[in-house]
């Protein structure tokens, strides 16, 4: 089996591409007029929100567009070779050989009842006929180049005893078995943590140099694709609508549609107060809805009648520039440069006094050791340690972490979703943590709400969205009549900015964004004082996180409500929160305003997560650290400090202490706590990681 003749050209060339689906109603173009070309050893970034057509490229690169979906105009060459010409069984030795693809779940490509070694190894038996003691070399090597610790123990392993960080560097490892040319990568961090993620990150940059793999990533991270890619392309409903290389598209934008993105992720410098995000207006249009003209223009800041509806837009070159490429009538005359129109700033809100106060919580869970069977002693997992923390009214306390460090346990027990197994709660002066939800009334229920993390998940399909508020308020004992429930539900709907007549709507007709929404007027049904946002923006596109945070921001103000915002992403904790809370694995590391945590000195684990952090600047330069191994588990965490395995300042703490000793809370300057053996003096010396580089 040899492979496609070595070829001088792009390793991929997509020309033109056009992509439908066909109903038994319609056809609906997924992707129209697209082309974006590979080069050999060449990261190019596809980026764009859900439902722009970027995972139907890949999947038309693959020939893998199931029954439905069709190319119905385009080609797409590989090394030169028009992929819809070969026959089935060149396209069986191309895929997975030449060009090897690695989805969002890791799972979704593993086999859960197969050794890791024996998928790996499968590869090169299969594609190359090579024997199985020079495949199961092959896996050995593979495993070892993505950093797993213990290769042999893992390629023993099922997919089931690995975490996702490790399962994902095992479908990396599966795509790379085979040297392919091409790797293409769909979004495939998203279900990593931050520091997990960094590393995954930096690992496909490296194996990408050592083999000369090109690589086509897809992603809705500007600030990855910053970080992995040499060339990106940018797509909004189904087109490419600018091409460049990095720097020119992150500094000399030239479409309407990358500029309003840029102006809704919160980079270092944005200030909820002075200088909050501009969402994008409108919604993103449905295939078969498409305007007339430029797809972008009834949301474009430019957009000209009769001129930008007219006629089909095309790609056209940036004068002076052959390889930057925009989708723009209008980008000659556009100013660039002009200062962003400010979206009206807004006055801080007075944080007034302490509504809800933590006092060495704990949350310990007894499970059988061999969970399975449930024999053998019991073991204790600490999911929450000595956790004491007080929040205000009309503040936002952002608590980080990565999986598994506590962050959501802690909001069980403060729903009363659980019960606490030490330590008190106080909410105005009154102990809930003993109190769970049933017992409570509906009062204090009402006080305190979440918003969750996925809104598909939290709304009742077969009810109506107005209905789903009353029933609430009913919950609450809000309002003494039907029609004064009625109101109330309509007024809630316009807090959260949607229509009244979504009343009537299902769950199904809304977006993702306008779901969200949902879940927040449900939330303030009850006149929340204390709501816990569970990472209520990641699941949502850049666009819609602008408009959602402001929302939440804007309720804050007007009702002094307490926001506890749960998150792992750092660039909205800076923008929105006032204080931070970092947790790992169930002890509170670090804990300040948000300036004292975002500037040295950290607590080490606080330094390696703002190193972590992807940011879509071209002008910041960032302190390297990436964290050796995984997150401890919370069955069997480490002796003395929690983070000690992994910690790269351990060697300036004498006598081993880190390793014997839970390290005491020190209180630096203005109640800047740190939980850390590291002298003062250290942690004085500590550089700082994000830094804006000078012009």
């Amino acid at each position: 089996m040899n492979k496609l003749a070595d070829h001088d050209g792009p390793i991929l060339e997509i020309d033109k591409l056009s992509i439908s689906f066909f109903t038994r109603l319609r056809e609906i173009p997924a992707v129209m007029d697209f082309s974006v070309s590979v080069q050999p050893g060449e990261a190019v970034g596809l980026v764009g929100e859900s439902g722009c057509g970027k995972s139907t490229v890949a999947l038309g690169v693959m020939q893998d567009l199931g029954k439905n979906g069709r190319i119905v105009g385009g080609s797409i060459k590989f090394k030169g070779r028009d992929l819809s010409e070969m026959s089935t069984e060149e396209l069986r030795d191309i895929r997975g050989n030449e060009i090897a693809m690695i989805y969002q779940e890791p799972m979704a490509s593993l086999n859960p009842a197969m050794k890791i070694g024996k998928q790996l190894m499968e590869v090169p038996m299969i594609h190359e006929g090579v024997g199985a003691d020079e495949a199961y070399a092959r896996a050995l090597e593979v495993v070892t180049d993505v950093r797993l610790p213990d290769p042999e123990r893992m390629l023993n392993s099922f997919p089931h005893q690995l975490s996702g960080g490790q399962q994902q560097r095992i479908v990396i490892a599966m795509a790379l078995m085979s040297k392919p040319a091409l790797l293409i990568l769909d979004e495939p961090t998203t279900a990593l943590d931050v520091t997990v993620e960094a590393a995954v990150v930096e690992l496909v940059k490296d194996l990408g140099k050592k083999y000369g793999t090109s690589m086509l990533f897809i992603s809705h991270n500007l600030g990855l694709v910053l970080e992995t890619c040499d060339r990106l392309c940018v797509m909004y409903s189904g087109e490419a609508v600018e091409r460049g290389s990095i720097k020119d598209v992150f500094d000399e934008m030239q479409h309407p549609y990358t500029q309003a993105l840029f102006r809704s992720i919160p980079l270092p410098g944005a200030d909820k107060n002075a200088r909050p995000l501009v969402a994008i207006p409108g919604n993103f249009p449905l295939p078969h809805e498409r305007p007339p003209g430029c797809n972008f223009g009834p949301r474009c800041d430019y957009f000209e009648e009769g001129r930008c509806d007219a006629q089909d837009i095309l790609m056209e070159a940036v004068p002076g520039n052959d390889r930057h490429h925009t989708r723009c009538l209008k980008f000659q005359e556009i100013d660039w440069n002009a200062p962003i129109a400010l979206g009206e700033q807004k006055e801080k809100a007075e944080i007034g006094r302490t509504v809800l106060k933590m006092d060495n919580l704990k949350k310990y869970y007894e499970v059988a050791a061999n969970a399975l069977f449930g024999g053998g002693e019991k073991k204790v997992v600490k999911a929450n340690e000595t956790l004491s923390f007080e929040a205000h009214e009309s503040e936002t306390l952002a608590i980080v972490g990565e999986s598994g460090c506590g962050k959501s346990t802690f909001a069980k027990v403060l729903m009363g979703l659980e019960t606490a197994t030490d330590g008190q709660i106080l909410l105005d002066n009154r102990n809930i943590e003993d109190v769970p939800i049933e017992e409570r009334d509906a009062k204090t229920v009402g006080e305190v709400q979440m918003v969750f993390q996925n809104p598909f998940d939290t709304l009742n399909p077969s009810m109506t969205v107005g209905r789903q508020i009353i029933r609430a308020l009913e919950i609450f004992g809000v309002g003494d009549s039907e029609a004064a429930r009625k109101q109330r539900m309509l007024e809630l709907l316009d807090l959260v900015k949607l229509p009244r007549a979504f009343a009537d709507r299902m769950p199904r007709q809304l977006s993702g964004g306008q779901k969200q929404r949902v879940g927040i007027a449900r939330a303030f049904a009850g006149d929340a004082r204390i709501v816990v946002a569970d990472e209520p923006v990641s699941a949502l596109d850049v666009s819609v996180q602008a408009a959602v945070t402001d929302l939440l921001m804007e309720i804050q103000r007007e009702q002094k409500t307490t926001l506890l915002f749960i998150s792992h992403d750092l660039s909205i904790v800076r923008y929105l929160s006032d204080r931070v809370m970092v947790m790992y694995l169930g002890h509170v590391v670090e804990l300040g305003t948000t300036e004292q945590v975002f500037a040295p000195p950290y607590h080490p684990y606080t330094e390696a997560l703002l190193s972590a952090v992807p940011i879509a600047d071209t002008s910041i330069e960032k302190q390297h650290i990436v964290l050796e191994g995984d997150i401890p588990s919370a069955m069997n965490p480490p002796p003395g400090c929690p983070f000690q395995t992994r910690c790269r300042w351990k060697s300036e703490v004498p006598e081993a202490r880190c390793e014997t000793h839970v390290p005491p809370v020190q209180t630096l300057k203005d109640g800047h706590q740190v939980k850390c053996h590291l002298a003062e003096d250290i942690l004085a010396r500590m550089e700082p990681v994000i830094k804006v580089a000078a012009e």
